[in-house]
């Protein structure tokens, strides 16, 4: 007789060696993943070692070019550009992964209700979501914003909302999809929950392409502040983010292009290696692979 432990035992290893297998061939995933570990590392601990305070004007050096002393120069107070670029990094990075883990619970707990108790309970919820599928997002975070302030946590939030509504139609899907599966029935049987069998064994079905749409979600998440804060309905100086260091640079746009450069620079490969990241992720985590 075959001892089944010894069986699951064998069989663990060759399942990390197809997983990892198929992480390999991600390539591009792979970068954008090392990329983004060393950008949030950076703007996490960098301020800390950088000798230039990102909010201390200086008269004397407005504008100054790249140089030792100022590795990419000075803006139009004499503030450090790079000490500023690291200290809105920490801001625009925060907004976008607090944002996403708000409409990631949102829509995976109002989706997942949805789709696991399926009738007037589905119907209800779901008409909700096609409610804010209808509005524009990004008119719905104005509104919201010149409504409520343009606090960072309203931010986050707002952010977070416009964003819930595209993951509950994935969550409502899979759990939908799940909740007839013989060992959800075969958990209710042995007298589990609907909690326990939704958090135990379903929600970990969901997860991978709940992931998937998180990471494209931060992506968004981080463009949408910049948006915000070009328009002055965003973060607020003297607190630094990549948006309002485009908006503080559209005057000198002439005088000192460099000023845009850099943070617009910052925000196209942040968006892009979210969204190779979560191509990557897409093709790792899909079953049929």
């Amino acid at each position: 007789m075959i001892d089944a432990p010894s069986v699951g035992t064998q069989a663990s290893p060759k399942r990390r060696s197809r997983l990892l297998r198929r992480v390999l061939r991600q390539p591009l995933g792979i970068a954008a993943l090392v990329l983004l570990l060393v950008l949030i590392v950076a703007v996490t601990f960098g301020p800390q070692f950088v000798p230039h305070s990102p909010t201390r004007a200086n008269a004397l050096n407005i504008l100054q070019p790249p140089s030792a002393t100022h590795w990419l120069g000075t803006d139009e107070l004499g503030r450090d550009v790079f000490a500023r670029i690291l200290a809105g990094g920490r801001v625009s990075m925060a907004v976008g992964l607090f944002s996403m883990l708000v409409g990631l619970s949102l829509g995976l707990t109002i989706g997942g209700l949805a789709g696991y108790f399926g009738g007037r309970v589905e119907a209800l919820l779901m008409r909700l979501v096609d409610a804010f599928m209808a509005i524009p997002t990004f008119f719905l975070i104005l509104v919201i914003v010149t409504s409520f302030g343009n606090h960072p946590i309203t931010i986050i939030i707002t952010v977070g909302i416009g964003f819930w509504a595209q993951m509950a139609r994935v969550a409502h899907a899979e759990f939908k999809r799940f909740r007839r599966h013989e060992f959800v029935e075969a958990s209710k049987a042995l007298g589990g929950t609907h909690a326990r069998v939704m958090v135990r064994h379903i929600l970990p079905q969901v997860m991978p392409q709940a992931t998937v749409l998180a990471t494209l979600g931060v992506g968004w998440a981080i463009l949408t502040e910049a948006a915000l804060s070009y328009l002055g309905l965003g973060i607020q100086p003297p607190l630094a983010s990549w948006g309002n260091m485009l908006q503080n640079a559209q005057g000198y746009l002439w005088r000192a292009p460099v000023l845009a450069v850099w943070p617009g620079l910052f925000i196209a490969v942040t968006v892009l290696a979210f969204n190779l990241l979560g191509n990557s992720l897409r093709d790792v985590l899909d079953p049929r692979s």
